[in-house]
């Protein structure tokens, strides 16, 4: 009897247990929200635009071919403009990939040699992230603009990132409502 009393108390006990536990787990840091979005933001896709003097290009990251230089406008010298190349979407075959607006990012946001954190401080900086002002912002640049799209659907023989753009964005809303918070950084409590 004593024994079927002790049994009829576990389901409670293993409950109490399991919420204690959650409450104890540590909240997560900067680098484990940071880390999914590095991910992103430091591939191939992102990092081959976001350099100081020329775009790169293919998975390796080699510097474009036709000596391709930034220019003044972040779109190619006068003599060879990104547009002679890359047009609003990918070439047919898919081997010439194109966006609206293709260009470089503006060197102000050149991550080129940046650590991830530096990156993630960058992001966060309106006057290394293109003047958003806002964490809100920010993801909106990241969920709407064009070039950013692109890096989902690349064309031929291109990787894409390593997770969907819906679940890109997801991790940067988590990563905002925590504050932001870099490799390094504590993580804020959440408001109540």
């Amino acid at each position: 009897m004593k024994y079927l009393n002790l049994l009829g108390a576990l389901p409670a006990l293993l409950l109490g247990c399991a919420a204690a536990l959650a409450q104890q787990s540590p909240a997560p840091t900067g680098q484990q929200l940071f880390e999914p979005i590095a991910s992103v933001v430091m591939g191939p896709r992102c990092l081959n635009c976001h350099q100081v003097q020329a775009p790169h290009q293919k998975d390796i990251g080699i510097e474009h071919a036709q000596m391709v230089m930034r220019g003044q406008h972040d779109s190619g010298v006068a003599t060879l403009q990104c547009a002679a190349c890359h047009q609003a979407g990918n070439s047919a075959d898919g081997k010439v990939p194109g966006a609206p607006h293709w260009k470089m990012a503006p060197v102000s946001m050149a991550w080129q040699s940046l650590s991830k954190v530096l990156i993630c401080q960058s992001m966060k900086d309106p006057s290394k992230n293109g003047n958003r002002k806002t964490m809100d912002e920010v993801i909106e640049h990241m969920k709407t603009d064009p070039l950013v799209l692109w890096a989902w659907n690349p064309g031929a023989g291109r990787t894409t990132p390593v997770m969907s753009h819906e679940e890109f964005v997801q991790k940067l809303q988590a990563w905002a409502a925590a504050g932001g918070p870099c490799p390094g950084d504590p993580v804020k409590p959440a408001a109540k």
